[in-house]
């Protein structure tokens, strides 16, 4: 119920909360004490991107998935030794290896520089990798806000209806960006990131097969689309073989996702329904005929996603291993 009421608060003092939170944040915040962090994190990300674009995706996802959650404080890379870390939790079992290990690389690529060692986040690691995975996408570069903090909690429970299912409906996905401060074009152009990385069958599939009693298919999926996806997800096959998200582009982070939407080829319905709803359409169309637009969108997005819950000055801590607490 707070996180409901939340919403409620009016805009002023939400801002001001938010501020509040954040206001230790800052772009050089490392200029005395690692001042190369941004490329040092950058030639290991590289590194880790040149071996498998799958690192991209992956990355970015496991950005969203720890600020949706407790804030953007590396919660979720926590280990867990009794099955009830942040990890553990069924939406986060299909979390790709790849982003868990380029935080890990890039986490020691900056300690072994001994003026950088135990001075950068783990939280800020991965902020300034997503923004690198990204890019090297073919996304546009933005700059990253620094200065966050560890967390060293990371439970079960706090996952559970924090993040954004594939079925939800524009009023479920504006209710909980708004939560954290986002507005419906922050949540449309951060559903943008749809445009890389795959999902699997099992989050579909009633899409295609099982839609209502009155339509086995979703009348908003193009049927062309949704007989090709029939092919690749047959019933009775491993729920969990992967298909790209955009059918298009899906190694290039562009505004091809946008198209898509506009032709029915969203592969959730909390893509398609950014379209098919007529509150959220024209931004879809701005974004699907403006590459630049979209581009702009999703930066100042994630620089406010960015900035949710965040633990700064003494909150907190710098974790030497980013999987356990210090």
């Amino acid at each position: 119920m707070e996180s409901q009421r939340i919403i409620f608060l009016s805009p002023l003092l939400l801002s001001l909360l938010l501020t509040t939170a954040f206001a230790q944040l800052r772009t050089n915040f490392y200029r005395n004490t690692c001042p190369n962090v941004e490329s040092l994190v950058r030639s290991a990300v590289q590194r880790k991107f040149q071996q498998t674009f799958v690192t991209a995706p992956a990355t970015l996802r496991l950005f969203f998935h720890d600020c949706f959650v407790r804030g953007c404080d590396a919660s979720v890379l926590l280990a867990s030794t009794n099955g009830k870390a942040e990890k553990e939790h069924p939406d986060n079992l299909s979390l790709a290896g790849d982003g868990f290990d380029t935080v890990v690389k890039a986490k020691a690529a900056v300690d072994s520089n001994p003026q950088c060692r135990n001075k950068v986040s783990c939280a800020d690691i991965l902020a300034l990798a997503t923004r690198d995975v990204v890019n090297l996408a073919g996304g546009q570069f933005y700059q990253v806000e620094l200065g966050r903090r560890d967390g060293r909690i990371s439970t079960l429970p706090s996952v559970q209806n924090n993040l954004p299912g594939p079925g939800s409906n524009l009023d479920q996905l504006n209710t909980m960006f708004a939560r954290h401060g986002l507005s419906q074009t922050d949540m449309i152009a951060l559903s943008g990131a749809h445009t890389i990385g795959f999902s699997h069958c099992n989050r579909f599939s009633k899409r295609i097969y099982n839609f209502s009693p009155r339509n086995r298919i979703d009348p908003t999926l193009n049927l062309q689309y949704a007989m090709q996806l029939r092919q690749m997800c047959p019933l009775r096959v491993d729920p969990r073989i992967a298909i790209n998200m955009d059918p298009a582009t899906p190694r290039t982070f562009d505004n091809a996702y946008f198209r898509n939407l506009q032709q029915g080829r969203g592969l959730f319905a909390s893509d398609q329904v950014l379209f098919s709803d007529s509150r959220s359409r024209s931004t879809v169309n701005l974004f699907a005929s403006n590459n630049a637009a979209f581009q702009q969108a999703f930066g100042q997005a994630m620089t406010k996603l960015g900035r949710v819950g965040v633990l700064t000055g003494n909150k907190g801590e710098i974790r030497f291993d980013c999987t356990r607490p210090n």
